[in-house]
């Protein structure tokens, strides 16, 4: 792809306060013009285009009678905000899956080149109106990102989305929000201390010129911007109509990974996440579930398991004498072999084992289950972490009717 000329990229930039971003017409007419050609018959006015009616025609030329490039242009320099059209080394190749309703140029504050974040990206989109569970899981998978590299995506607005910027903001990594609206006046206003903290530490982005607002349709084309721009889509809390979910769809129309974080069976803000893991979303729970997804080949999660008992760590003879073992009280020598199986000296050198390794009492001519709260760690795995294991363990968890 050819670097844009001057020429190209004061059109593009007229063009994004003409165009709405993603629509069917602006699809059209940049299939079939030029960004210069078009801005030259809008300049121009005369009869529309094939396919678009005079109304709308009237419209966007009574649009074209007012923008001034030179000058959005000269603002966003002074406010340290730039340009970012489709040839551009850092435009973002990703975004031209979107095809003909790929953005016309992207508004970007802060010191990244949004091309090489966009490599190693991750979205993260959910409710506005999050629970305490959703605002917890999204904040730490997206700190548990920021530490392994990843650059954690979001759109800005209130709960799921804040709570991933700030889970990569308080990791001290990486993350960019994408806005609605001109980026110099971040929408939602409550949010102005956040996105500044964003533009500081990463980067904030938008198709929409200096000063635009922000409206219904405009946040759903954000959210194809979302999908295109990373590497997976993460959703987590959205109810059945969640916008939220728009992103999701994005993002499976373009081949991108799709994830989903369960919430509880009851709750309305997860039932859209919930059918979205039953048709083809993949459940994660943490950043590993994530990064196995999204990463290179070889990133992948380790193993999970419950935590190991001292007991897990005996021989199976000494593990059967240990289980024989009545839950309350004593027992012979003799029954105890009984219930393990085995004769009754190999059950006497089984428990004197036992005993050495603090599983077990000697109380005469019975044994029984030790009471210490912590018996000593069993030298037959000496790769565990024992003494972890050890604080696990209770009298309880030594009873043959534990589990």
């Amino acid at each position: 792809m050819t670097r844009p000329t001057d020429e190209e990229r004061h059109a593009r930039a007229a063009l994004t306060r003409i165009l709405e971003p993603g629509d069917r017409l602006t699809a059209r007419l940049l299939t079939t013009h030029t960004p210069t050609a078009l801005m030259d018959h809008l300049t121009r006015g005369g009869d529309p285009p094939p396919g678009v009616t005079p109304t709308r025609w009237a419209g966007l030329t009574a649009r074209a009678a007012r923008t001034r490039p030179d000058a959005d242009l000269d603002a966003a320099h002074a406010a340290g905000i730039r340009f970012i059209c489709p040839g551009d080394l850092e435009w973002p190749t990703q975004l031209d899956d979107l095809g003909p309703a790929r953005p016309i140029g992207i508004w970007a504050r802060g010191a990244p080149d949004l091309r090489a974040w966009a490599l190693r990206s991750v979205a993260m989109v959910g409710a506005r109106a999050c629970t305490a569970y959703g605002a917890h899981i999204a904040t730490t998978i997206a700190a548990q990102l920021a530490e392994r590299g990843w650059i954690v995506v979001s759109g800005g607005a209130y709960g799921i989305d804040a709570a991933a910027h700030r889970g990569a903001l308080g990791a001290r990594g990486a993350t960019a929000a994408v806005l609605a609206c001109g980026i110099d006046h971040p929408y939602p206003r409550g949010h102005e201390q956040l996105i500044a903290r964003i533009a500081a530490q990463g980067l904030v982005l938008g198709e929409l010129p200096l000063g635009d607002h922000p409206t219904s349709s405009r946040f759903i084309q954000r959210n194809r911007v979302i999908a295109a721009l990373t590497r997976g889509t993460v959703v987590v809390e959205a109810a059945l109509r969640s916008g939220a979910l728009s992103t999701a769809r994005h993002a499976q129309r373009l081949g991108r990974h799709v994830m989903g974080v369960p919430g509880a069976a009851t709750s309305a803000l997860s039932a859209g996440v919930h059918e979205l893991l039953r048709a083809e979303g993949a459940l994660v729970t943490d950043a590993a579930d994530v990064v196995e997804l999204v990463g290179d080949i070889g990133e992948l999660p380790p193993p999970r398991q419950g935590p190991v008992l001292p007991r897990d760590t005996l021989p199976p003879e000494a593990a059967r004498v240990l289980a024989a073992l009545p839950g309350r009280g004593g027992a012979t020598a003799r029954d105890i072999a009984y219930g393990a199986g085995t004769t009754a000296d190999d059950a006497v050198a089984r428990l004197y084992e036992l005993h050495s390794l603090g599983f077990v009492e000697r109380h005469g001519d019975n044994w029984q289950l030790t009471r210490r709260k912590t018996p000593p760690p069993s030298p037959f795995t000496p790769d565990v972490d024992l003494p972890h294991c050890a604080n696990r363990s209770t009298p309880e968890s030594l009873d043959k009717h534990s589990s």
